[in-house]
């Protein structure tokens, strides 16, 4: 897998040109752009996560849409659906967009945004993610509200006032169900809860597939952790595990890649080579699990390229089909860290040194390059 730098943001627009002219028109798929995003004091953490975000067809076809509906009252999303139409409108396949607003109404609603410092690009995710969802669950109220006033009917129940299930919600959100065995009884418990992603800790020489499974393992409660059984009216030895109840449409997963070290009393980066399916199916799952087969394929990975928390780019690489397409015999490769070639040659990399502030081509196993191509509706996030 090779990746080359061939434009500085101060010539985007020439070498924008020339690397469609380059390229080819036919490799671009039809209405798509690729746009960098401008660094506006360490906000690579904030523009690889937009660009994974933009790459997920259901998310921007509904940001898109809320565009569409004429907003008036400026909030995060409406800059967010400024910048992804910002984008799908430009005349040109490639380039690069300042997302100056957003980053200003970003840093004005959260305080933790408002510097120019290293940020946590998974925390980041979460925060937009949720920001959204509270947004649109705020405007169904209001609508729902604004409803009874016309319509009179100001004494309806209150559990139909419950906060709906958002878009975000549907894209993202899965549940898992905690399973908790009392040893004594046998008497099995279990809690359901939602999330938008998983975070899944990473160890030596491992893949996403056995992270995966390290997350379900069964964990035993003993000593100052035993479990206060209901049935047995005391505390007892028991089993637990995490389980995937409800599959999301699209599973964001996060690696734990930084450890508090206890002598060094700070975080270390793991730099651990960690092994991605192409395709990846989740096998840790309940017995009355939703949507047991669906199969999950790579679309984006969100890398720190630092060894330390407050130091290093992030840069969004997006998988190109193109190439992944005839590897379907040869699916496990390394994409976060160096790999001998023989194991690394299906999948393309946006080449930008630092997202924003380059543009690239990318030059795949076969030797061709080509536009990157994507496919399929899942992210990867990793811990910046």
């Amino acid at each position: 897998m090779t990746v080359r730098n061939i434009a500085s943001i101060c010539n985007m627009g020439t070498n924008a040109s020339a690397l469609e002219k380059d390229i080819g028109p036919e490799q671009f798929p039809i209405n798509e752009h690729y746009f960098g995003l401008v660094n506006f004091g360490n906000t690579c953490y904030c523009n690889s996560v937009l660009q994974a975000l933009y790459f997920c067809r259901p998310f921007r076809e509904n940001v898109l849409a809320y565009k569409a509906q004429q907003k008036k009252k400026e909030n995060l999303l409406t800059c967010l659906a400024d910048l992804f139409h910002s984008i799908a409108t430009q005349k040109k396949k490639v380039g690069v967009i300042p997302p100056k607003k957003f980053i200003s109404r970003l840093r004005k609603e959260n305080d933790l945004f408002d510097n120019y410092m290293q940020q946590d690009a998974h925390e980041f995710l979460n925060y937009l993610l949720n920001t959204i969802a509270d947004i649109l669950q705020e405007e169904k109220k209001q609508e729902k509200q604004n409803g009874k006033l016309k319509n009179g009917n100001m004494n309806e129940p209150a559990e139909n006032n419950k906060p709906e299930l958002t878009w975000v919600h549907e894209i993202f959100q899965g549940t898992l169900t905690n399973e908790t065995r009392c040893l004594n009884c046998e008497t099995v418990s279990s809690k359901d809860e939602d999330f938008l992603d998983l975070s899944v800790d990473v160890e030596q020489n491992t893949s996403i597939t056995h992270c995966l499974r390290d997350f379900s393992n069964t964990e035993t409660l003993c000593s100052e952790q035993k479990y206060y059984c209901e049935t047995c009216c005391s505390k007892q030895e028991a089993q637990k595990r995490m389980r995937v109840k409800k599959l999301p449409m699209i599973l964001a997963l996060h690696l734990k890649r930084f450890k508090y070290m206890e002598q060094l009393h700070r975080y270390t980066k793991l730099s651990y080579r960690v092994v991605f399916p192409l395709e990846l199916r989740l096998f840790n799952t309940s017995s009355d699990a939703v949507n047991l087969d669906r199969m999950y394929d790579l679309v984006a990975v969100v890398v720190h390229c630092g060894r330390t928390l407050v130091q290093g780019p992030r840069v969004s690489t997006p998988v190109c089909a193109a190439c992944a397409e005839a590897l379907a015999g040869s699916r496990m490769k390394a994409l976060l860290s160096p790999a001998p070639s023989s194991t690394v040659t299906t999948n393309c990399w946006c080449g930008s040194e630092h997202l924003g502030c380059g543009d690239a081509k990318l030059t795949c196993a076969p030797g061709k390059t080509h536009a990157p191509a994507f496919r399929g509706f899942r992210i990867e996030v990793s811990l910046q």
